[in-house]
């Protein structure tokens, strides 16, 4: 008797087809189903913007946009790490004499960009941008002492972010790619960046329609959980 069962059962099993991997778009780390590149429309900036991401904000294909920010930017570099002490692609940018340096991140003494304007004394504007949750932000801020030491930099603003799929901790937060269009309209105000109204209109692009499709797939799953409450 359980010779036949688990013959029944290894035939059942070899029936099963595997489950197939869903492709994966290696340019905006998505799904090819749910591809963002279509909707980037790079923005050329004076500015170099250098993204640091932490580890867990890789595995997040689904509602990340440090890369995205990265794709839209062809003047900026992505690195992913939780110490970047030793990095040597930040200590380059950092101890090169013709950079100017800050880092995004508010404090009592970082520089205001509303109402403060930057001088650049004639060197290359660099800003690193740190893409993680505010207790992950201040781990790489905490171990990583070469950004300890630059200038701080940060903004207020009045916006509210279109990130309706993620809840953020405060009002105030917004996320990656929208920090970074905060930050060029106010270097464009204050004449450090020279960029056209029409593409900071379009460069949040890539971001809300990955919310737009992260909220069909969300509707979908409600309608498909009500189906089967219904006739379950």
């Amino acid at each position: 008797m359980l010779d036949i069962l688990s013959k029944k059962f290894e035939s059942l099993r070899m029936n099963v087809e595997t489950p197939v991997a869903r492709e994966k778009c290696y340019t905006c780390y998505r799904p090819m189903c749910s591809c963002m590149c279509s909707h980037i429309k790079p923005l050329i900036t004076q500015t170099k913007f250098v993204i640091l991401m932490h580890p867990k904000e890789f595995k997040k294909t689904k509602n990340g946009t440090g890369r995205l920010t990265h794709l839209s930017l062809p003047n900026s570099e992505l690195h992913i790490d939780v110490d970047f002490t030793g990095h040597a692609a930040i200590n380059s940018l950092i101890n090169d004499p013709g950079n100017l340096c800050y880092v995004l991140y508010p404090g009592k003494e970082s520089l205001h960009l509303n109402a403060q304007k930057i001088d650049l004394q004639g060197k290359q504007l660099v800003i690193f941008i740190i893409d993680a949750t505010w207790p992950c932000s201040l781990k790489i801020l905490r171990l990583s002492h070469n950004l300890q030491r630059l200038p701080k930099l940060s903004f207020t603003h009045s916006k509210s972010s279109q990130f309706q799929i993620k809840e953020q901790p405060a009002d105030f937060c917004l996320s990656t790619i929208e920090s970074t269009l905060t930050i060029l309209e106010l270097l464009n105000f204050h004449g450090i960046e020279t960029i056209e109204d029409e593409a900071f209109e379009h460069f949040l692009d890539p971001f809300l329609s990955m919310v737009d499709y992260q909220l069909q797939c969300i509707s979908k799953s409600d309608e498909n959980a009500l189906r089967f409450r219904t006739y379950g």
